[in-house]
């Protein structure tokens, strides 16, 4: 339940650095390549990663972005998706007006066209009320357990996280984190993950000291070895990552190259208890857009047809 070996990726049709997302989101930056030259390493960049996920036989729906309108943040989908197995399928509120077209009848589609859906929730209408909870950005899932991690930001309502907890079947803990300039950490997961067995956490962001100790101690008391990382490694992505396994059930954790390099040898091998590192270079992806590889792969729970 924790984790699958089937994940959807939109291949960009228009990748470009998103200035509306710009404002909350502390990792990006301006791109010095011109906008063909940034689309066009964005989408080798990509694909690259489609192959080596293929290559060890982990399950890869891609579905192609249309280039109108232009979606600069297309390739990040599980920001407005998430499926369980039980068949149901959640779409979810997003800050940006530019990202909202994301969430295309035509992904829901295909997924009905392979998968067995049984129901379906449109969260979107929070929108109305600048209510935002982009999916597994803004939480944190702990499958097993039924718990949800979510830092408060402007893109994760702490009343959604609780709704959406109770119409689910899980628990919340919602907390407070910010970065060393005191801004707010835009989304859950780029300052922790979940597998099977552990967990990434940079817990001095966390400003809270009774809700560090909280979000520290379930996680150990749910069976987690807490694998802690500091805000610099976060900064490098090394919370962004996401461990999936094969059609053989063989463990993998997907992290990028920038994230892997900024870790030292002792959390590398931490790490390596629980799957084979399998990294990948997303660098311009996330330079620009401020989003790495846990981002670009919508976890599928769904049963297949």
């Amino acid at each position: 339940m924790q984790i699958t070996d089937t994940v959807l990726m939109v291949r960009p049709a228009a990748f470009t650095y998103n200035e509306q997302t710009a404002v909350t989101n502390t990792f990006q930056n301006q791109p010095t390549l011109s906008p063909a030259e940034l689309h066009q390493k964005a989408v080798e960049q990509f694909d690259k990663v489609v192959g080596q996920l293929r290559a060890q036989d982990i399950r890869v729906l891609v579905i192609d972005d249309t280039p109108d309108p232009v979606k600069p943040d297309a390739l990040f989908p599980n920001n407005w998706i998430v499926t369980n197995p039980n068949g149901l399928i959640s779409l979810f509120p997003l800050q940006a007006p530019n990202r909202r077209p994301e969430k295309r009848e035509a992904i829901i589609d295909v997924l009905r066209e392979h998968f067995l859906v049984s129901d379906f929730h449109d969260w979107s209408e929070y929108e109305a009320e600048a209510h935002y909870l982009e999916g597994t950005g803004s939480m944190v899932m702990d499958h097993e357990n039924k718990i949800i991690y979510a830092c408060q930001s402007p893109r994760t309502h702490a009343v959604l996280v609780e709704k959406y907890a109770a119409a689910n079947g899980y628990r919340a803990l919602v907390f407070d984190a910010a970065d060393e300039a005191g801004q707010p950490i835009y989304h859950t997961n780029v300052m922790m993950s979940i597998g099977e067995g552990f967990a990434v956490l940079c817990p001095k962001l966390i400003t809270d000291h009774i809700e560090r100790i909280a979000v520290a101690q379930l996680l150990e008391a749910t069976g987690h070895e807490n694998i802690y990382i500091e805000p610099e490694q976060m900064k490098c992505f090394a919370g962004n990552l996401l461990q999936l396994r094969n059609t053989e059930g063989a463990r993998f954790i997907v992290l990028s190259g920038t994230a892997l390099d900024s870790l030292p040898s002792e959390k590398i091998a931490a790490l390596e208890r629980y799957g084979t590192l399998l990294p990948v270079d997303v660098s311009v992806i996330e330079q620009v857009n401020g989003g790495s590889i846990r981002c670009m792969l919508a976890e599928i729970f769904l049963p297949a047809r």
